[in-house]
């Protein structure tokens, strides 16, 4: 992000109040050398209508100056097929659809003004025209270079881009026919005229190991090497405690505890230890890495861990927010060795209420570093020889078993919503092949660690909000109300009676969720019921979580891998150590509306990593696997076929055309394909074999033929919705 866009960001937040130029200096921790720069970009701003100045010279965000009547601005999300849609920058606006001909040379992610030409009152659809290119942020491509006798261009990894970059023979820099390169565009599209570009990078030969996941490391832009400044000042950082550290904090030492994290985990953050109070209640002690006491504010750790914002996990690599040296290190909680940490105690009752509570700085040394499949053995299956292995910390692990189950039943009274969505587990070979996917399993262990750090982030965050603080929170806003309506008349259709009150709780989602619970409609209501919530993001103000049916809730317990954890642990021990003045509560209003900001953002391209990469594993999974038979579920239909999911969570299209025994009519009345001649007929939730034809790698498809058609008890009740339940389910499923 450039200083423009930070600069553009940081001011629309509602908790900025008008700077002048040194206090922005301040903020942005501008050395001297880069102010004349920094007064530049602000004066284009300000000439270019961005931003204005009050009487007092302090900048704000111009709120006439750069909006032409009509004009919606956004940002383009561009399809492979070549259309787009502009996503609005003011909330509650319906999207613009852009046909391939009004893009007029805009490129996917670039920030644009929007001109509608078509608006359908009765679906609110929109159409558009793009007008202006207010900013463009696609600034690098990642793709294959292809030579020829006097120039060459890119063909670019991500098919929303879908013309080439011209490549001059003086800007190939290295680069051979076949190379996967990174290009910088050097001139943009204009009419028929691609867009130019000089290669920055050869990554490799397409097919080289590990070449496809960097790819899409690339692509989304996420940084990959740290700088050697922040390497060198990691390098710097001291693997031993200072003396003087051991003086201001609670001895933790003796007290018996364990990390538990799955196999693979370097990054150990979090430690737990239980005991049973007098009282009959537990006393839980969740204990979390001091990574504040290392990543200092403003040092090049910080700034380049908020430009990170979140470590990025895609199957055989991590994309870390801090340096290793650091997050495997100094700042992991290993085993039987001295750590800082900031510890939650908390004394929870019978019912799983958290009736005291304790926030302290802490030095800890963990008995052990348990793994989720050990401690499952350990519950769930009895097993003997770990038991035996572990015998000092069996009865920690029982009690731990009992408080996870009286926690998540005091969540349950309260409605939080608890999706049984399928994740996918890869695993690799040495040469970078999927070998293996299977749906990730949260037995007893990991049940175990979510309560307890859910049960820390309530608390921690309601102590927080009574300081009055500025603060980083995670919230979860109520659903949108039209896609709201739209989900309780489907579920009305479908059959399902649910009392809701005026105001909409989660507990009613929950109850749907119930009700629906192994039945063939199970995973079509689960998903449209996803879909009809709002996205979690982080905010500086306290709004709630309604999955969670929390009133307060906030990150504290990753701080080594995301930023707004790191964030408030600086805050919660400044509060701690009463340095927080009138001064210093402005300076973090501002710091924490753009950590929220950039956090909430720097998250949904991790989740597009993470998606991508794992689709693409699927994919090819798959394609060593075409010809074999499975038995799935049908968990979408359309006019153009039925989408299959199968157990291990591989979704694929079964193609209208593949349908061949008869000439099948997408009903919109009931969403289903139905056989003219026949009858036959293939609905949501249908259990179908299936047999893998085909798989397009480029772009992430697997396609099915079904050989087995479905079959149906005559006692089975058949998930068929009435008429007007085609629309609901349609405008729900839309990506």
């Amino acid at each position: 992000m450039g200083i423009k866009q930070m600069l553009s960001s940081f001011m629309k937040e509602p908790a900025y109040k008008p700077m002048d130029i040194d206090e922005l200096v301040a903020v942005f921790d501008i050395k001297r050398n880069e102010y004349n720069a920094f007064k530049k970009t602000l004066k284009m701003m300000e000439n270019e209508g961005y931003i204005t100045r009050n009487k007092k010279n302090k900048y704000m965000i111009d709120q006439e100056g750069n909006e032409e009547e009509g004009l919606i601005v956004g940002t383009l999300q561009a399809h492979v097929k070549g259309f787009g849609f502009l996503i609005p920058e003011e909330e509650g606006q319906k999207d613009v659809f852009l046909p391939s001909n009004s893009l007029n040379g805009a490129m996917n992610g670039d920030k644009i003004a929007v001109k509608v030409t078509r608006e359908d009152t009765n679906t609110k659809k929109r159409e558009g025209e793009v007008v202006e290119i207010i900013e463009r942020n696609t600034t690098k491509i990642v793709g294959v270079y292809e030579d020829s006798q006097n120039f060459g261009f890119v063909v670019s990894e991500d098919p929303r881009i879908s013309k080439d970059i011209f490549i001059s023979k003086k800007d190939r820099n290295g680069a051979k026919d076949g190379d996967v390169v990174t290009v910088k565009i050097t001139k943009w599209p204009e009419g028929n005229r691609k867009a130019e570009g000089v290669v920055t990078e050869v990554l490799g030969r397409k097919g080289d190991r590990g070449i496809d996941i960097l790819m899409i490391i690339k692509k989304l832009g996420l940084p990959e090497e740290f700088s050697e400044k922040v390497l060198k000042f990691a390098e710097g950082v001291s693997e031993e405690i200072d003396e003087q550290e051991y003086k201001g904090r609670r001895d933790l030492r003796d007290l018996r505890m364990v990390t538990i994290d799955g196999e693979d985990a370097k990054d150990l953050d979090d430690a737990v230890s239980i005991e049973k109070l007098g009282n009959g209640n537990y006393k839980l002690g969740v204990h979390i890495a001091d990574v504040t006491h290392y990543v200092r504010e403003n040092n090049p750790l910080d700034k380049e861990a908020l430009k990170r914002a979140t470590s990025v996990y895609l199957i055989d690599r991590v994309v870390p927010m801090l340096p290793r040296k650091l997050s495997n290190g100094i700042c992991s909680l290993n085993p039987r060795v001295d750590r800082l940490t900031l510890t939650c105690f908390m004394e929870i009752d019978r019912k799983g209420n958290v009736v005291n509570h304790e926030i302290v700085e802490s030095v800890i040394k963990t008995d052990e570093r348990m793994t989720y499949t050990d401690v499952t053995k350990i519950l769930r299956d009895h097993d003997e020889e770990l038991i035996k292995r572990y015998d000092y910390l069996y009865e920690d692990f029982k009690m731990m078993e009992e408080l996870c189950n009286i926690l998540r039943k005091k969540r349950t009274r309260r409605g939080a919503i608890d999706f049984e969505i399928a994740e996918a587990k890869i695993t690799l070979n040495e040469l970078g092949k999927p070998i293996e996917i299977k749906p990730y399993e949260r037995e007893i262990a990991n049940r175990m660690i979510e309560e307890f750090m859910l049960a820390a982030n309530e608390t921690v965050a309601e102590h927080m909000f009574g300081t009055h603080l500025p603060f980083v929170y995670r919230i979860h806003e109520s659903p949108d109300e039209e896609k709201l309506a739209k989900f309780k008349e489907f579920i009305y259709n479908l059959g399902y009676t649910v009392q809701w009150t005026e105001e909409i709780q989660p507990k009613s989602f929950q109850e749907i969720l119930d009700k629906v619970k192994g039945k063939n409609e199970e995973t079509v209501v689960s998903t449209l019921l996803l879909r009809s919530m709002m996205q979690a993001r982080y905010a500086p103000e306290c709004s709630g979580h309604f999955g969670l049916a929390a009133q307060y809730y906030c990150h504290f317990t990753s701080p080594i891998r995301r930023y707004p954890d790191l964030q408030i642990h600086r805050i919660i021990k400044e509060y701690l150590h009463k340095e927080i003045d009138a001064n210093r509560i402005n300076r973090l209003k501002n710091i924490v509306g753009y950590a929220s900001k950039q956090s909430s953002e720097m998250e949904r391209k991790a989740q597009d990593a993470e998606r991508e990469v794992d689709d693409l594993k699927k994919a090819e999974y798959m394609q060593e696997r075409i010809g074999q038979e499975f038995e799935g579920i049908i968990s979408s239909v359309t006019s153009f076929g039925v989408f299959v999911e199968l157990p291990n969570t591989v979704e694929g299209l079964v193609h209208i055309t593949d349908l061949d025994d008869d000439y099948y009519i997408f009903n919109e009345s009931n969403l289903s394909l139905i056989g003219e001649r026949t009858k036959k007929l293939y609905k949501l939730g249908d259990k179908v074999k299936v047999e893998c034809v085909h798989v397009d790698i480029t772009n992430r498809e697997v396609f099915f033929k079904i050989t087995q058609e479905p079959k149906r008890e005559e006692s089975e009740t058949s998930f068929v919705p009435e008429e007007n339940t085609q629309e609901v389910i349609k405008e729900l499923l839309e990506v």
